[in-house]
This record gives C-alpha cells, sequence and structure tokens, in this order.
C-alpha cells in the first residue's frame, strides 16, 4: 500500500530505499515525457505556424465576409427587391378589390409601366424574402385567374413564415387541386393547413374543407374527425355555425 512520506524523509531501510529511488526514477520520467511532449508540441507549433495562421486567417475572413455579405449585399438586394415589388404588390391589390380582375392579376405577374411584375421578381431577385413573397402573390394570381397548374406550382415555392401565409398558400394549392379534379391531392393540402398554424382563422376553415372533401372521397370516419375537432376546439369560429349538421351526417355515413 501507498504511503504519504515527507519531504525530506530518508528510509530507515533498505528496502525503503528502493523504493524511494524507483518512485524517484518513475516521477522523473513523467516529468520527463511532460517535458518531450511540451517540446514537440512546441516545435510542431514552430514548424508548422505559417500554416496554423492561415488557417487562422481563413476563418476569420470567412466570418467577417459573412457579416459583411450579410451587412453589405444580401440587406441591399432584399431592399432593392422590396422596392422592384412595389408596383405589382399594387396591381395585386387593386385585382383583389377592383373589377377588373384579369387584367390587373395579368399586370401584377408580368408587370406593367416599365415596373416588375412578380415573375420579374422571382427571377431577377432570387434567394430573398421578397421572391419568395412574390412566389404566394403569383400563385394567387393564377388561381384567381383560374390557370390551376400554375397556381399549384408557384404556391408551393412558397415558405410561409407567419401565422397567415402559409395556411392560405398551402390551402390554395388545395383549392386548385379540387378544380383539377384532383380530390386526393386537396385532401391532404387541406389537412396540412389546418396543422401548420394553431389560429382561429385559418385552422377551423382548413379543416371543415378537409371533412368536406372526405365525405366527398367516402372517407366519412375521418370527415367526422375533422368536424368534431371544430366543434370542440373551435366553436366560436364560423365554420362552427352548423358543424352538428356535418358531425350527424358523418356519423350516419361512418356507421354503414
Amino acid at each position: 500500500m501507498a504511503t504519504y512520506k515527507k519531504r525530506g524523509y530518508k528510509p530507515k531501510t533498505k528496502v525503503e530505499e528502493v523504493q524511494v529511488e524507483e518512485e524517484n526514477s518513475t516521477t522523473a520520467e513523467v516529468f520527463n515525457t511532460l517535458d518531450e511532449t511540451a517540446s514537440k508540441t512546441e516545435d510542431w507549433v514552430i514548424k508548422n505556424q505559417k500554416y496554423i495562421f492561415v488557417i487562422i486567417g481563413i476563418v476569420a475572413v470567412c466570418v467577417l465576409g459573412y457579416l459583411g455579405y450579410k451587412e453589405f449585399v444580401s440587406k441591399p438586394a432584399q431592399t432593392e427587391a422590396m422596392n422592384d415589388m412595389f408596383q405589382a404588390q399594387k396591381y395585386y391589390n387593386e385585382a383583389v378589390t377592383g373589377a377588373d380582375k384579369d387584367s390587373l392579376f395579368n399586370l401584377a405577374l408580368n408587370g406593367g409601366e416599365g415596373k416588375y411584375g412578380m415573375l420579374d421578381i422571382i427571377s431577377e431577385h432570387s434567394g430573398t424574402d421578397a421572391a419568395n413573397l412574390a412566389n404566394y402573390y403569383a400563385g394567387m394570381a393564377y388561381l384567381n385567374m383560374k390557370d390551376y397548374k400554375n397556381a399549384v406550382s408557384y404556391l408551393g415555392n412558397y415558405t410561409g413564415k407567419d401565422e397567415a401565409t402559409g395556411p392560405i398558400a398551402k390551402g390554395a394549392i388545395g383549392d386548385a387541386f379540387v378544380q383539377l379534379n384532383q380530390k386526393e391531392d386537396a385532401l391532404g393540402y387541406y389537412v396540412q393547413a389546418a396543422e401548420l398554424r394553431n389560429n382561429e382563422l385559418t385552422t377551423p376553415m382548413y379543416l371543415f374543407k378537409a371533412g368536406v372533401i372526405a365525405l366527398d372521397l367516402g372517407k366519412a370516419t375521418e370527415a367526422l374527425k375533422y368536424f368534431t375537432k371544430i366543434k370542440e376546439e373551435y366553436s366560436s369560429a364560423t365554420e362552427a355555425t352548423n358543424i352538428d349538421v356535418f358531425i350527424g351526417k358523418a356519423e350516419v355515413l361512418a356507421s354503414k
């Protein structure tokens, strides 16, 4: 068993003397190994310091480059894209509220008065938030113009980060598939739209549409689930007004 010996301890027997010599030898070997390792490390650093500085420099350049890109390239590009999209948004808003819808939706898509349309924004400002939003506007314009395939295409390229446009884009794809008589696809997108965000506006609206399409497809049990969720969780929504009628219909069909 190892024993603790005070500094200056003198061995009393030959055996203890041998033990002390062995311990001192082991300690010396450990320190020698540490010294050799440290020396090798120092030599390696000295030998390769040029490459180390190069690597540090590359990392610094990358970090500064990213920050510079974000500040001096990305932000100005986004501002320019949003400015270019202003007139197209104006045409779109006028189309939604005005009478000459197809003409205005066309202008929103293709531009007018020397200004960009949504399609120009998508191609000229690819990768910006403005281009992403232009996909939403373009898809909704095509949907209103009854060009359902293009509506599906552009809305499918849109990534909605807010509470409303994300679900509306998914739901609008569902609407387009209904018009294309692809009801299974429509049902899938209505369910996605309902589940994408949880709010009192879009969730019950798309749960209801999912329920109606599910009934039409003969999926009464699935429809019952959507209608029941509206009644239990969104009782103040417009869709809940006559929900008992739809629940009753779904229950009858599900029991057959």
